[in-house]
C-alpha cells in the first residue's frame, strides 16, 4: 500500500479534486494508495511518512525526503496526463 500526500493552500477543495483523480488512475494501474489531503503549511510535519507528495503549490522543498510531484495540471488539464503517468511510474518505482 503506497501513501500519497496532497498538498494545497487549504487542504480542502483543490487536495480534494486532485486527490480524486489520482485515486482514479491508482484505482486503474491496480495500485493501493491511501491518498490524504492536507495544507501546505502541515506538509513539513506529516510529509515523513508518506511515499509521495503532491502539491498545486509552492513551498520550501529543502527538508523534504520524498519523491515530490506538481499536481497543478491536475487542476488545469494541460499536461494532466503527463503528470498522472509520471505519478504510476513513481508510485511503480518504490
Amino acid at each position: 500500500m503506497k501513501k500519497i500526500l496532497v498538498a494545497c493552500g487549504t487542504g480542502i477543495a483543490t487536495s480534494t479534486v486532485v486527490s480524486v483523480k489520482i485515486k482514479e488512475i491508482c484505482e486503474k494501474e491496480g495500485i493501493d494508495v491511501i491518498i490524504t489531503p492536507c495544507k501546505l503549511t502541515d506538509v513539513q510535519s506529516i510529509v515523513p511518512d508518506y511515499d509521495l507528495l503532491v502539491t498545486t503549490g509552492t513551498f520550501d522543498v529543502s527538508e523534504i525526503n520524498v519523491h515530490i510531484i506538481a499536481g497543478i495540471s491536475l487542476l488545469t488539464g494541460v499536461g494532466e496526463e503527463d503528470t498522472l503517468n509520471e505519478i504510476i511510474k513513481t508510485l511503480k518505482e518504490e
